[in-house]
């Protein structure tokens, strides 16, 4: 399984891309977290996961950054970065991206979705927030770009 994750990354990402993990990196030790980050192509930063050993200096060295949050240029989008979903995140109502990871396809992703649903349906309010979790069917285990992303969770 690892083997097939790092191929599929590195597939997809090159040595020069800049890559965003949204936490919860690894559940191994840190020697073997340190291991996997270092066979990962690209720029790295790690927005910190409720599960990331980020005490340790070896694995902070894998990343360009860790942080907790984060706000960024995709081209000319504004997009939000955290772990943990946001549902009322940073200028929604101005056509900002938020994405995050944490609730897996769990009761937290329905819920997540509910709201994501009632903003955009009842309240005829924007709120592009997308859940980037690896499991998800648009994700497939690999890296993807904004637009991506966006295609895919349609």
């Amino acid at each position: 399984m690892d083997a097939e994750l790092v191929r599929r990354w590195n597939d997809k990402v090159t040595v020069q891309d800049t890559v965003y993990i949204l936490g919860d990196f690894s559940w191994y030790t840190m020697e073997k977290s340190v291991e996997i980050a270092k066979s990962l192509n690209g720029n790295k930063f790690l927005i910190k996961g409720n599960h990331d050993r980020c005490n340790d200096g070896r694995f902070k060295r894998c990343f360009s950054n860790v942080i907790e949050y984060a706000e960024i240029k995709d081209n000319d989008r504004d997009v939000v970065l955290c772990h943990y979903p946001i549902p009322f995140f940073k200028n929604h109502f101005y056509g900002w991206f938020h994405l995050y990871g944490h609730v897996h396809s769990s009761f937290e992703y329905n819920m997540a979705s509910r709201i994501k649903y009632e903003m955009e349906e009842l309240y005829d309010k924007p709120c592009k927030m997308y859940n980037v979790g690896v499991m998800m069917p648009y994700m497939d285990y690999t890296p993807r770009t904004l637009d991506e992303i966006i295609g895919g969770a349609k």
